[in-house]
C-alpha cells in the first residue's frame, strides 16, 4: 500500500509472481525461506519458458476467472504482486481497488531512460555499460510508475552478446530481490521517488527475423554492435551471400579487427580472407569483421563454405520494411506487425 509517499506491506504473507523470468525459481526459493507463499500466474505463451517443476496457472487477461483465482488462494491486502514481464494490460481501476497499489514491477535499466523490451539488445547496440535493477509501482502507463527502490552496477568486461548480459541479470535480480523482499517483509516503509518526466526514452520489441537484418551500410563499430545484439540465446542477426543461393543466414561470434588493409565504403560485406576457422570481412570504415559462425536455416554452420571474394548483403527493400513495421507480442504471442 502507499501512504504518506511510502510503500509497505503491513503483515506480508503471499507474492503472486506475473509473468516468467529464467530464475524464477529462485526467485520463489527466497520466499520460502522467509516463510512467504509463492504463486505464479503467467500467459499461455510464456508458460512455454516457465520451469516444469514450478507449479503455475494460466490467464491470458486480467478478467473474473483471474480475480477469482486471487481471492481465493490469497488474503490481497498482504499480498505482493510482482510482474516480471507480464503481459497483461493493468487497467487503473484494478491497480486501484483490485491490486490494492501492491503491484509493482521489476526493469532492469535506468528509468525512465529505457521503458519498454529487448533491453539488452538495444543496450548493446548503445554500449550501454551499466546495469540498474530497479522495482516501481504499476501505474496505468507503462514503465513510468514511481520507483520504490534500484541498486547500480557495471557490467562486467566480458559481457558482449544478450546471453552474457542476461546471466549477469539474473543473478543481479535475485540478489536485488532478496533485499528488497526482506524489507518488505520486516514492515519497513520505503519512501517511493516519482519518475523524472523531462528525461526518458522507450525502446520497441525486437523480432530477430526482420528486424536483425544486417544494413551493410553502417560502420564498423555499428555493424559489430548490432550483429552481437542478435547473438546467442538469439537467432542472430542475418544477411544473404552473393546471389542469395544458401537463403538467409545468420552471423555469430564476430570481432572487431583492425589488423588488415584499410577499406573503402564499395568494400563492405565482401569476404578478403578465409581463415579456416574465421573469415575477415570487410566493412566501410576502418575496422574488419571478424567472423567464426555463419548460420544456415538448418542450424549448420557453413564457413567451411564462404570463399574469397564472395559478399553478404542485405536487400534494402527488406530492411525498408522491417523499419516500417512494429512488433507487438501480447499474451499469445507475436502478433502481426503493423
Amino acid at each position: 500500500m502507499i501512504k504518506n509517499n511510502q510503500f509497505y506491506i503491513e503483515n506480508l504473507q503471499s507474492v503472486v509472481f506475473l509473468g516468467c523470468s529464467k530464475v524464477l525459481g529462485k526467485l520463489v526459493d527466497v520466499n520460502t525461506k522467509v516463510g512467504i507463499k509463492s504463486l505464479i500466474i503467467t500467459s499461455s505463451d510464456q508458460a512455454k519458458n516457465i520451469d516444469n517443476g514450478l507449479k503455475f496457472k494460466i490467464f491470458n487477461k486480467i478478467d473474473i476467472n483471474f480475480k477469482k483465482y486471487i481471492k481465493k488462494n490469497t488474503i490481497t491486502s498482504k499480498t505482493l504482486f510482482v510482474s516480471l514481464g507480464a503481459r497483461y494490460i493493468f487497467k487503473e481501476k484494478d491497480i486501484d481497488n483490485f491490486f490494492l497499489n501492491n503491484l509493482v514491477n521489476f526493469h532492469s535499466t535506468r528509468l525512465p531512460l529505457d521503458g519498454g523490451s529487448a533491453l539488452y539488445s538495444w543496450k548493446i547496440m548503445r554500449e550501454d555499460r551499466i546495469d540498474n535493477q530497479l522495482v516501481h509501482l504499476i501505474d496505468k502507463t507503462i514503465d513510468n510508475g514511481p520507483i520504490i527502490d534500484n541498486y547500480m552496477s557495471i557490467y562486467p568486461r566480458e559481457c558482449k552478446i544478450p546471453l552474457d548480459f542476461q546471466n549477469y541479470k539474473f543473478n543481479s535480480l535475485i540478489n536485488f530481490y532478496k533485499i528488497f523482499i526482506k524489507k518488505i517483509y520486516l514492515k519497513n516503509k520505503i519512501s517511493i521517488k516519482p519518475q523524472q518526466t523531462y528525461l526518458g526514452r522507450y525502446n520497441p520489441r525486437i523480432n530477430t527475423e526482420t528486424d536483425g537484418l544486417i544494413d551493410w551500410s553502417m560502420n564498423s563499430y555499428d555493424l559489430y554492435n548490432f550483429i552481437n545484439a542478435f547473438d546467442e540465446p538469439y537467432k542472430g542477426a542475418s544477411t544473404y551471400l552473393n546471389n542469395g543461393n544458401y537463403g538467409k543466414l545468420y552471423l555469430k561470434s564476430v570481432h572487431l579487427h583492425g589488423g588488415d588493409s584499410s577499406n573503402h565504403p564499395y568494400m563492405s560485406g565482401i569476404v578478403s580472407r578465409h581463415d579456416k576457422k574465421w573469415i575477415v570481412v570487410s566493412t566501410k570504415s576502418k575496422h574488419m569483421l571478424l567472423i567464426e559462425k555463419i548460420i544456415n536455416k538448418k542450424g549448420e554452420n557453413i564457413i567451411n563454405k564462404i570463399k574469397r571474394g564472395d559478399r553478404f548483403f542485405s536487400p534494402i527493400n527488406e530492411i525498408n520494411n522491417s523499419k516500417s513495421k512494429r512488433v507487438i507480442f501480447n499474451s499469445s504471442g507475436l502478433k502481426n506487425n503493423y
